[in-house]
């Protein structure tokens, strides 16, 4: 099967302009899905005069880290980020510079652009969330169709929808985007620049919601 054409743009403008620009040719579930490769290998161009290096997680020295969070590598976490006590971040992710993740916020293998927010008891899994993205309180990036037999995630481009061969795959999050409190995203969501999900509420690209 042919694969998909996404219209990702911003998507692929934002990895070639990142460390991650060998892979912006991929689509974004090949990315997640390849994390913790990717962070591995990036690990590896990082200048250790400027990162703390221990275990496969890399601190960057202007960066905080509150005692009590939970940091597995494979991790990049950029200049002046700051990561709250009760955070747990796995699976291979790679967080730019001037990010947040606040108490309670989980990220699982996922790429982080600069000045993102995960504000606290957030789930992001699976995902790319661009730059300037603030996740309200509660709001969760599902990664996993656990209601059905066929855990195939799919993507909706227009009317179609596009399998991806991934049973664990979050989000594209567009840069300046806004989750409100306790709202949804459910797997497979692609949301442009600027997209407001309200509070309490589902967003469902499958179901075309």
């Amino acid at each position: 099967m042919p694969t998909p054409v996404i219209p990702l743009s911003s998507f692929v403008a934002a990895l070639s302009a990142s460390p991650l620009e060998p892979w912006a040719s991929s689509v974004p579930w090949a990315l997640t899905s390849r994390s913790e490769a990717v962070v591995r290998h990036l690990l590896g161009t990082l200048d250790a005069s400027e990162f703390i290096i221990s275990n496969e997680v890399a601190i960057h020295v202007t960066a905080t880290v509150e005692p009590g969070t939970v940091l597995k590598g494979p991790l990049i976490l950029g200049p002046r980020c700051f990561v709250a006590s009760g955070a747990y971040l796995r699976g291979g992710n790679w967080v730019a510079e001037r990010c947040a993740l606040g108490p309670g916020a989980e990220l699982k293998s996922s790429f982080v652009f600069a000045g993102t927010r995960l504000a606290h008891f957030n789930f992001v899994g699976d995902s790319i969330l661009g730059s300037d993205v603030n996740l309200e309180a509660g709001s969760i990036i599902c990664n996993y169709r656990n209601e059905r037999t066929d855990k195939e995630v799919r993507v909706r481009v227009g009317e179609a929808l596009h399998r991806t061969g991934c049973h664990k795959f979050g989000a594209v999050v567009g840069d300046h985007c806004r989750i409100g409190a306790n709202a949804v995203l459910a797997p497979g969501a692609i949301l442009p620049p600027g997209s407001v999900i309200h509070r309490a509420s589902l967003h469902d690209g499958e179901a075309g919601v």
